[in-house]
């Protein structure tokens, strides 16, 4: 889809609305306000998951964590916005990257197990007998009247929206448009596919240079799903694979794409 950097820089804002509530702090702000990229957002509920396991940090998967938030803005548009994780870098250094068949959809290929394992864990509940988010989106009662959905997210937020993105395309009435930031690929061919029909108002943007988004390989059986942009943060942008991935890289590379001011660089990446 053609991708306004201004609309990419907004939802990127909202992604870091949601990393910027401490992943131990399971205090639902269903009813508050937040302040978003200039709009007023309320939100409807938060959204907990399990972390990444890892071979390094393999208790991940049994602690509960913040994941992000579903919001509803002036406009009626409606966002779902997921964060990343430091953990991705370990996942990247155990390099196992298996495939289980997608649970979401038949036929819908196979999708990556960790990342499928930490999609099933989200709910709007820190309790896990909590809805999942898409048995909640149906249930949620919203202030205004639903105009649209966007789902956004940056590093495993990212692929995780890609998996939610493709479970609302499926079995909602809802038809999502999807911004994500530095997502490692999710699934295989046959899962790209799938996606690319039902989901096709997609930008799968990337730093050039980051790593994660470039894993699994394709070579392991793994596939983009469509439309991948390629970002360039420029020479003023160490190298190293932390800095090329970092949220606040993407919100400095959009916004200077944009050509808004205001969003500068983490000290410690700047060359």
């Amino acid at each position: 889809m053609a991708v306004d950097m201004k609309v990419a820089l907004h939802y990127a804002c909202c992604v870091k609305a949601a990393a910027d509530i401490q992943t131990g702090d399971l205090t639902n702000r269903a009813g508050k306000q937040v302040l978003i990229d200039g709009v007023n957002y309320d939100v409807v509920t938060s959204i907990y998951g399990n972390d990444l396991a890892t071979d390094q940090s393999p208790e991940n998967h049994l602690q509960v964590v913040s994941f992000g938030l579903l919001l509803q803005g002036p406009d009626g548009g409606v966002v779902i916005a997921i964060r990343g994780t430091n953990s991705i870098l370990e996942w990247i250094h155990d390099a196992e990257f298996g495939r289980v068949t997608c649970p979401i959809l038949p036929g819908a290929g196979e999708s990556e197990d960790g990342f499928t394992a930490v999609y099933l864990s989200l709910r709007v509940g820190a309790d896990r007998s909590s809805d999942s988010v898409i048995q909640a989106l149906p249930k949620q009662t919203f202030p205004r009247a639903v105009t649209s959905l966007t789902i956004c997210g940056h590093s495993l937020g990212a692929a995780l929206v890609t998996l939610l993105a493709l479970d609302v395309a499926a079995h909602s009435t809802y038809k999502p448009i999807v911004y994500s930031y530095a997502s490692p690929r999710t699934g295989n061919q046959q899962f790209a596919g799938t996606y690319d029909q039902l989901v096709p108002n997609t930008a799968r943007m990337a730093n050039r240079l980051d790593i994660v988004p470039l894993l699994p390989l394709i070579a392991m059986g793994y596939a983009d799903v469509n439309t991948f942009l390629e970002l360039h943060p420029g020479i003023v942008v160490n190298i190293n694979a932390a800095c090329r991935h970092f949220l606040t890289t993407y919100l400095y590379t959009l916004a200077k794409a944009a050509g808004v001011p205001g969003f500068p660089l983490d000290a410690g990446c700047k060359v």
